[in-house]
């Protein structure tokens, strides 16, 4: 009897490691690999010339603008990725919606607050919590239950499943500025590689491409469903049943909330101190209580930094597990006037870098040492660099600060030179026979820029070697 117990408990704990592997990805995997890219992608990449973009279709909206960049662009092809800019005025609301694809948003500018609806999880975020001292007057019209309201700010990356209800709103006096990249080669996406946004509510323009033709209507989902059909599923009326099919909204996908829009959150400080309580491992962190959020702006969490060049901090699946399911991380440079990043090459992973503030100048050499980038990024423009193309980046006179999306939960980078790098890794000989160097020359080349790791100073404070 009590051998057939523990037989029973021993298969339970193997299930449960084996679906908790499932859900947060298996700790064996190889982080070299990115075995969720699409295959199609692999055939796509044979770029001679690579192009800092620009949004080519804008939908304006009551509360708001919508950029979109070309998707059909052969960077974005290569990457498998499609990029948005949205930019929602104080009490814009953006209206609930889902898409095919899994995505990070990164926020640029402003505050607000997010909603990520879990299906299947609970609504734990419940109104009648706040009206116990209204001595017996409590309505039941007055109470709200609503799942998790996360609170965002600049520097915020915020991760959005696929197929995952999203809605977030603007409680702050200025405007939000966030970029959404959506990683279209994800198995998770079973349609095809073209990002698909699937609205909840509302309708919206597909807006006027710079170079095309005008866009059609987007409709909401409901309204693809018969008004008597629909009225019978919620169990209202079929008056009600037509709004909710949004016939003759014209307000976009970017709505005014004129009275502000009233939900309950904890403050700012309760869920910060909330989420820094918590630890974090693929068993404490369930599907329903996951944090779907973290700040990279903070220079408090910068992984490397160099107080005359720079900082560099990194976002990925160790730090935030939802990433395992999103497939995806983000890496937040800021570089100090003439400040340089190593060169180096991302080892298992596309990256889309976004310009958020400054201008740098950026160099980058495909397989076959040609050079297919060189140019200016400036704030508001966005460069693709395939996985394993080599690049540098300088800042400019005012700075460069830029945002890296990369198709890797665990995203890996090899430096060239500097401290840990391929060549400070290499026996000074090989050098010497690899460039035909002195062995003076091999160990400048190895040794001069001493123990700056990734973020170089400008050239004449650092610490050269004689």
């Amino acid at each position: 009897m009590g051998s057939s117990s523990l037989l029973s408990f021993s298969l339970c704990l193997l299930l449960l490691c084996h679906l908790s592997q499932a859900q947060f990805g298996s700790s064996q995997e190889s982080p070299f690999q990115s075995p969720r890219r699409s295959v199609s992608s692999r055939n796509e990449c044979r770029i001679e010339r690579l192009n800092a973009l620009e949004p080519t279709r804008t939908v304006r909206s009551e509360a708001g603008v919508t950029d979109y960049f070309d998707e059909d662009n052969e960077q974005f092809r290569c990457a498998g990725v499609s990029t948005i800019r949205r930019v929602i005025e104080p009490r814009g609301l953006l209206l609930p919606s889902m898409s095919n694809a899994p995505r990070l948003v990164y926020i640029v500018q402003g505050r607000g607050i997010v909603g990520l609806v879990m299906p299947g999880c609970p609504e734990t975020f419940q109104s009648f919590q706040r009206s116990e001292r209204e001595e017996g007057e409590r309505h039941r019209w007055s109470r709200d239950e609503h799942q998790k309201v996360y609170q965002f700010q600049e520097g915020d990356v915020l991760a959005v499943p696929n197929g995952f209800a999203y809605w977030c709103y603007n409680n702050g006096e200025n405007p939000v500025v966030a970029i959404t990249v959506l990683d279209t080669s994800n198995d998770a996406n079973q349609l095809d590689r073209s990002h698909r946004q699937f609205l909840l509510a509302g309708r919206q323009e597909q807006g006027r491409q710079r170079y095309g033709r005008e866009g059609s209507i987007k409709e909401n989902i409901l309204r693809g469903f018969s008004t008597e059909l629909l009225a019978a599923a919620f169990g209202v009326n079929m008056e009600l049943a037509r709004k909710l099919q949004c016939r003759d909204d014209t307000r976009g996908e970017i709505v005014r909330a004129e009275n502000g829009l009233q939900v309950l959150r904890p403050s700012g400080m309760e869920e910060e101190e909330r989420e820094e309580g918590r630890s974090i491992n693929g068993f404490e962190e369930t599907y329903c209580s996951m944090k779907i959020k973290q700040n990279i702006g903070d220079p408090r969490r910068a992984d490397v930094f160099n107080p005359r060049g720079g900082r560099i901090t990194t976002l990925n699946s160790e730090k935030l597990p939802i990433l395992r399911f999103i497939q995806m991380s983000a890496e937040r440079v800021v570089l100090y006037r003439n400040a340089m990043v190593s060169p180096h090459w991302n080892i298992n992973a596309h990256s889309i870098m976004y310009c958020t503030g400054g201008r740098g100048r950026v160099e980058v050499a495909d397989d076959r040492g040609e050079t297919v980038f060189d140019g200016e990024l400036r704030q508001g423009q966005l460069l693709i660099v395939p996985q394993n193309f080599a690049m540098l980046e300088r800042a400019g006179s005012e700075g460069f600060q830029l945002v890296s999306i990369k198709t890797s939960d665990r995203a890996m980078v090899s430096t060239i030179v500097g401290k840990t790098s391929a060549l400070r890794g290499m026996p000074v000989e090989v050098l010497m026979n690899s460039y035909r160097l002195s062995r003076d020359e091999a160990r400048r080349v190895k040794l001069t820029r001493g123990d700056e790791v990734a973020i170089f100073t400008p050239r004449r404070e650092s610490r050269a070697e004689a």
